[in-house]
C-alpha cells in the first residue's frame, strides 16, 4: 500500500491532539510529524513513510520489551505470579483498582504499577546493571543498534515522576515488590527514555507477529507461548482505557507510549510502527491511530480473522 498516502491523509488529524507536556522535554518535540513503518513477513522487507526515522522516546512501548525480556529470562510462570492480565478501568497511573480490590498484585504489566513491578525483577547479571540489560535487548528485538538513552527526557521523567514513586511505595509497603524502590524507578525512567524510531518499533511488532522469531534472520528471541501471551495483553490492555474500544475498530494487538509512537503485531503478516507525538486524553496517538485505522482496512490485517 501507498504509506506516503497514508501520511497525506492523516497528518492533519495532528492537530486534533496534544504533546504530552507533562513530561517537559516531551513537551518540546515537534506535534507536526507522523511517520509510518510496516514490515511485512511475506515480502520479508519493510517500508516506511513520513518521519518514520525520527527518533522519538519509547516511554510505555518499552513495557512490551521489558516484559518479553523478564518472562524469557525467568519464565512466563514465574512472572505471571507478580502481575496479571487484566484491564483496570482506571487511568494508567492511578492505584485505585488495587486499593478497592485489595489486589495482591498489579492488575496488568501495561499500566505503571505493572510495569514497575515487573522492572523491579531484573536483577544485575554478568556485571550487567537492569537497565544495561534491557537496552542491550531492545537494540536487539528492534534491530537497532543505535537506541540510546536521552538523558534529558530521563532527567525530565525522574523530576515529575512523583505519582510512579507512590505507586512503588505503595507496591513496597504491601509486599508486592521486594526490590530497591529507588533503583528500580531509575531503572523504569530510563527504560522510558530509551530514543527509537517508527522503523524500530515495526521490527518489534514484527518479532511478535512472527511468534517471536527475529524475521531477518531467523532465530528465536524469544519463546512462543511469550510471544502469544504478550500478543493477547496487547490486545486488551495495550491502549490504556481505550483498548476495547479500538480492538474492534481496528482488531490488531498494539501497544502506544505517551512519547507518540504505537506499535502493532498483526499475526503471522505485519509489524507496524507509527510515530506522532499529538495525544488524545487516553495518551494515545491521535494521528497515529487514524493512520493505523486506514492501514489495518486497507491490508484487512483484523486479528479475529485468524
Amino acid at each position: 500500500m501507498d504509506l506516503k498516502q497514508v501520511v497525506d491523509n492523516n497528518l492533519a488529524k495532528t492537530n486534533l491532539g496534544k504533546v504530552a507536556n507533562y513530561i517537559p522535554a516531551l513537551g518540546k518535540v515537534d506535534p507536526k510529524q507522523l511517520g509510518i513503518a510496516v514490515y511485512d513477513l511475506n515480502k520479508d522487507n519493510i517500508t516506511n513513510a513520513g518521519n518514520a526515522d525520527v527518533r522519538f522516546a519509547i516511554e510505555s512501548i518499552s513495557k512490551v520489551i521489558v516484559f518479553l525480556y523478564v518472562a524469557k529470562q525467568l519464565g512466563l510462570s514465574n512472572v505471571t505470579k507478580h502481575v496479571g492480565a487484566r484491564q483496570t478501568g482506571f487511568p494508567f497511573n492511578s492505584i485505585l483498582n488495587m486499593e478497592i480490590e485489595k489486589a495482591h498484585y498489579p492488575l496488568n504489566p501495561f499500566i505503571n504499577a505493572g510495569a514497575i513491578e515487573v522492572t523491579s525483577l531484573i536483577q544485575p547479571y554478568n556485571g550487567k546493571s537492569p537497565f544495561d540489560q534491557i537496552i542491550q535487548f531492545a537494540r536487539e528485538i528492534c534491530h537497532d543498534p543505535q537506541i540510546s538513552l536521552n538523558s534529558e527526557i530521563f532527567e525530565s521523567e525522574d523530576r515529575t515522576g512523583d505519582t510512579d514513586r507512590s505507586l512503588a511505595y505503595y507496591l513496597k509497603a504491601n509486599n508486592m515488590m521486594h526490590a530497591d524502590v529507588t533503583a528500580s524507578l531509575t531503572t523504569y525512567f530510563k527504560q522510558c527514555s530509551m530514543m527509537v524510531t517508527a522503523i524500530s518499533l515495526a521490527n518489534l511488532g514484527a518479532v511478535l507477529a512472527n511468534n517471536g522469531i527475529k524475521p531477518w534472520d531467523n532465530k528465536r528471541l524469544v519463546p512462543t507461548e511469550v510471544a502469544t501471551y504478550t500478543k493477547s495483553l496487547m490486545t486488551t490492555t495495550g491502549l490504556y482505557n481505550e483498548s476495547g474500544t479500538y480492538s474492534s475498530i481496528i482488531g490488531v494487538p498494539t501497544k502506544s507510549g505517551v512519547g507518540g509512537g504505537l506499535m502493532s503485531a498483526a499475526p503471522n503478516r505485519f509489524g507496524i510502527g507509527i510515530f506522532s507525538p499529538p495525544l488524545d486524553n487516553a495518551g494515545n496517538s491521535v494521528a497515529g491511530l487514524a493512520a493505523l485505522e486506514e492501514i489495518s482496512n486497507e491490508l484487512k490485517i483484523d486479528i479475529f480473522q485468524y
